[in-house]
């Protein structure tokens, strides 16, 4: 059973600022707690159904895990169904960034439903990490952890100054907008930055000072324009067709 201290936390790691406070996180759902189990995170506290511990006992064994049942831990969850497992995980240590291959840079992406398929979207290519700008949607929100599908633990991310990282990098820097140089055209590097702006606001004119190449997907129909996650799928694309 889930005990009302144990309630009380789960449903406080919703909110950024207790996240912060705790230095915790919640991963929720069958999916993401079988990704985080597969890939060796040290999880805190585990609560999960009676099925769940049946079907991964062997992989539990070295885990602090507590069984509940179907509605407890929907009453526990964030997420509209969750009705298998709920885990309680540190919050990962703050990275360097790797400037050794393709970059991919995000400026003020505040939708963490947008950020979450980002991030599932580098996974796909390959990528091992995003830099986001601090007013991008905090990676560690239930809804983003959600929508990576499980690629949260393969793909990290550091969050930073973006203008000032921008500013000090010497290379090749890529900006997504609806004007600049067709991506079917472009020749990208093999290390440099790619930049995706917000979809309310697009690259802003303080980061989109650094960048050096403009890009743009070209249009062949009607509509104003793309979704950031399915134009950052795009571009990405490209630049590994071409590398």
């Amino acid at each position: 059973m889930i005990s009302k201290n144990q309630l009380k936390l789960l449903r406080a790691l919703a909110q950024k600022k207790y996240r912060k406070q705790h230095g915790l996180y919640l991963v929720q759902g069958q999916k993401n707690v079988q990704e985080l189990i597969a890939a060796n995170i040290p999880i805190q506290q585990l609560f999960a159904s009676p099925q769940f511990i049946s079907e991964h006992r062997p992989q539990l064994q070295n885990i602090d895990y507590v069984e509940a049942d179907a509605d407890s831990l929907t009453k526990a969850s964030t997420l509209t169904s969750n009705n298998a497992a709920i885990a309680i995980v540190k919050s990962p240590e703050p990275q360097p960034i790797d400037e050794s291959t393709i970059v991919l840079a995000l400026d003020g992406v505040s939708d963490p439903g947008n950020l979450g398929t980002i991030i599932r979207v580098a996974d796909w290519y390959g990528l091992k990490q995003i830099v986001v700008s601090e007013d991008c949607a905090d990676h560690l929100n239930p809804k983003v952890i959600s929508a990576t599908m499980g690629s949260f633990v393969r793909v990290n991310i550091v969050r930073t100054n973006l203008v000032e990282f921008l500013a000090q990098y010497s290379g090749a820097i890529y900006g997504a907008y609806l004007n600049g140089q067709s991506v079917h055209n472009t020749e990208f590097a093999t290390k440099g930055v790619l930049v995706m702006g917000s979809e309310s606001h697009g690259i802003r004119q303080q980061v989109g000072q650094y960048i050096n190449t403009p890009i743009t997907i070209p249009s062949f129909g009607g509509a104003e324009s793309l979704n950031v996650a399915m134009a950052t799928g795009i571009i990405l694309d490209n630049i590994k067709r071409g590398g």
